[in-house]
């Protein structure tokens, strides 16, 4: 069992309600295909003025895919926004790290450079929802001892880790 050292729950989950309100906001657009047309295009005219590079053309797999992103990611937020938990920030620490890694693959191959601002907020986020979990992996002999709070399950956070 891994027991956070004394962070503020409450705070805590502000930042795991708040990644979920950008992902919704984000992401919304990705979740349908007449939406996720509108998108595309206004990614890509931003894209082509602003000399970063215009998105790819529009074709039914990448529209597919989107759209299974979109949707994923809109009912994960949701779930953040209305009931968030400290395992939401865990996995969603982890569903950030994943998801940087394959936009860093992308821009690697050529990708738009307008992917670089979703590529910083996807790091940040993940790194600020990850680093209480990480922290408290390390022995708690190496920092002075703060007694874990029964009423929220003798984790800081209120949640067991999994």
């Amino acid at each position: 069992m891994i027991r956070l050292l004394a962070p503020d729950r409450s705070a805590y989950l502000r930042v795991v309600r708040l990644s979920a309100w950008y992902d919704l906001v984000v992401t919304a657009g990705f979740a349908t295909p007449w939406t996720y047309a509108l998108v595309h295009d206004a990614l890509s005219s931003l894209g082509d003025a602003s000399g970063l590079g215009a998105m790819p053309a529009l074709d039914p797999m990448q529209t597919l895919y989107a759209n299974l992103m979109g949707s994923v990611v809109v009912v994960w937020a949701l779930l953040r926004i209305v009931k968030p938990q400290p395992a939401h920030g865990l996995f969603d620490g982890v569903a950030r790290t994943l998801f940087s890694a394959w936009q860093a693959y992308a821009l690697a191959h050529g990708a738009t450079r307008l992917l670089w601002f979703f590529f910083a907020v996807e790091v940040s986020f993940g790194v600020v929802q990850l680093l209480p979990w990480w922290r408290a992996r390390r022995p708690l002999t190496a920092t002075p001892a703060a007694p874990a709070t029964p009423a929220a399950g003798g984790h800081p956070l209120g949640a067991e880790a999994p």
